[in-house]
């Protein structure tokens, strides 16, 4: 079950009616929603792939720049 909610003041009130009795405890992750979201999460997840390090194996890749050029 997917339910989509606005938080205001400290509180989750769902945007549409909900199935559940009256303090049924529930368990959720929020996600915001939208556009400038989707961009934020994009550009986070960028910025943790270029600050990864690898380890090629090699100690100077400056001696290796003309390796392959024509």
């Amino acid at each position: 079950m997917t339910i989509q909610a606005i938080y205001e003041n400290g509180v989750f009130t769902p945007t549409h009616p909900v199935d559940l009795p009256d303090k049924t405890p529930v368990e959720f992750d929020p996600k915001v929603i939208g556009a400038e979201a989707d961009d934020a999460l994009a550009q986070r997840r960028i910025y943790q792939l270029l600050a990864r390090r690898y380890d090629t194996g090699q100690t100077d890749t400056a001696a290796r720049h003309n390796e392959h050029q024509p």
